[in-house]
């Protein structure tokens, strides 16, 4: 065991993990009965080996690209197999749509992992748990003035760090997500925190890391066969994390109770805790307002709040000092509209280019390409096909914001995407980022407020480029996958413009 864990430990590559995993699969094979059992009129797909399923035909490291590869073969609807487990693929927007939107009872189950509450739980509980966060967050302001006042708040910070460099190179992934993570926080915990502050930078930390982690081919692997567990660092790593998460929660949750007052809720928590003890009064048996799911909710609105929002801030820079043309215009309509005051959330309907852009950054950033999985919740007759109650179900949406049946040039960033003949906005149906249907992104209209406050401001003070000696054509838009699709490493100049 020992010698397969050092092996593990070293393997940089999904090649030599599948190497380890296909030795170890013959133990597997000894006491699995599992089988590919096909039922009548299935969707088509790849045909699959035994034990492995079609993960040699996958890049685990980068699967969606794997998966809009075998769409372009068998259709906007297939099959494949990870491992022995059976999963379809939507591709395309009509078919992403239709499923998400008109058979939304029938997709809209969530593929239970390791954690649940609002993203990852199905049933009653989920909608209690989502009903109640939309509820409160709406009455904290999320996506209206309440948001806005914070988010030009949080402002003023990042232009500071963002100033501290003096036009040298850095590396914008902590401020900007640190900037982000305090809007969700004072939404969340009633306040924001200092960028200095060590548990709070800690925090952030770990909230990348498990997205990172969580995306990556170990886990992946770790979750067709759950056997290879114990040997993956990866896992390990993310429990540790979970662990340290649950007990800086309990902290700041617990300083929250201790000056609790019904008359004054700060943020989410306070109201979490006001109805927990409201039901715990009221002697309501089986009540859902229970620490285990405060914890999981805090958890995923930190994280969904976090890294989605930040991580497109961050593409959105990278794009503006790889294309410094479209960057220019943008200045060019900021000055002219705006000039030198604060930008609102009203200025919106008059910066048409500037939205084209942030709209344009999110579909070509991709940063959830295949979704979160779905799970059928019954048998579905769906475009033709039978797919059986229970079945794994993920919406590809990086075929939706590259479908080239719906945009013009789909691999190519270009705002002209969102403009029409007389440089108008318009909206386009087939930018989902946010998903669609019941399980759509509760926090989607503050993430849009964030984008545009954020990326406006920025873009007022700052004049992005790349660090002396790299060109404009040496940046990487690949990315990096994981639960999201982050930027690969990279710094940034931010020149301040006169």
């Amino acid at each position: 065991m020992a010698l397969v864990e050092g092996l593990l430990l070293q393997a940089t590559s999904t090649g030599i993990l599948l190497g380890l995993v296909i030795l170890l699969a013959v133990f597997y094979f000894l006491f699995s009965s599992s089988s590919f059992k096909e039922a009548a009129n299935e969707p088509p797909g790849p045909k699959p080996l035994p034990l492995l399923g079609n993960l040699l035909q996958l890049d685990l490291d980068r699967p969606h690209e794997s998966l809009c590869e075998l769409a372009k073969t068998y259709g906007s609807v297939f099959k494949v197999y990870f491992g022995p487990k059976k999963v379809v693929v939507l591709a395309g927007y009509k078919t992403v749509k239709q499923a998400l939107v008109n058979y939304a009872e029938e997709f809209g189950e969530r593929e239970i992992r390791l954690c649940y509450s609002i993203l990852f739980s199905n049933g009653e509980n989920w909608k209690e748990m989502r009903r109640f966060a939309l509820t409160n967050l709406r009455d904290f302001g999320m996506g209206k003035r309440g948001s806005e006042e914070k988010i030009i708040e949080e402002i003023h910070y990042l232009k500071e760090v963002f100033e501290s460099f003096g036009g040298e190179p850095f590396n914008t992934t902590q401020p900007v997500n640190y900037a982000v993570s305090n809007i969700i926080s004072s939404i969340v915990y009633g306040s924001r925190f200092e960028y200095s502050d060590h548990h709070f930078k800690q925090m952030v930390e770990r909230a990348n890391e498990n997205v990172r982690i969580g995306g990556s081919a170990p886990i992946r692997l770790y979750n067709v066969f759950p056997w290879i567990g114990p040997f993956l660092r990866s896992k390990r790593t993310l429990e540790t994390n979970a662990e340290k998460n649950k007990k800086q929660i309990n902290e700041l949750v617990s300083a929250l109770k201790e000056t609790l007052n019904p008359d004054d809720c700060r943020g989410y928590v306070d109201c979490f805790l006001l109805r927990k003890q409201r039901d715990e009064q009221s002697g309501q048996k089986n009540s859902r307002f229970n620490e285990k799911n405060l914890f999981t909710t805090v958890v995923n609105l930190f994280v969904a709040g976090t890294d989605t929002t930040g991580t497109t801030l961050r593409w959105g820079l990278l794009l503006m000092a790889k294309y410094p043309h479209i960057q220019n215009r943008v200045h060019e309509e900021i000055d002219r509209v705006i000039g030198g005051r604060q930008a609102v959330v009203e200025d919106r309907k008059n910066l048409p280019y500037t939205d084209a852009v942030i709209h344009e950054i999110q579909r070509l950033a991709n940063i959830v390409p295949m979704s979160l999985p779905h799970t059928t919740s019954c048998d579905v007759q769906f475009n033709g096909f039978f797919i059986k109650k229970g079945t794994t179900v993920y919406p590809l949406l990086t075929s939706v914001l590259r479908d080239e049946n719906e945009w013009e040039s789909p691999h190519a960033f270009n705002p002209a995407h969102f403009l029409d003949e007389k440089g108008r906005f318009v909206k386009k149906d087939a930018f989902l980022p946010f998903s669609a249907g019941r399980r759509v992104c509760l926090g989607e209209s503050l993430a849009r407020m964030e984008l545009f406050l954020f990326f406006t401001s920025l873009l007022q003070h700052f004049c992005f480029s790349p660090p002396p000696g790299v060109s404009e054509d040496q940046l990487d838009l690949m990315g990096v996958v994981g639960i999201t699709l982050n930027p690969s490493p990279h710094k940034l100049c931010a020149v301040k413009r006169s």
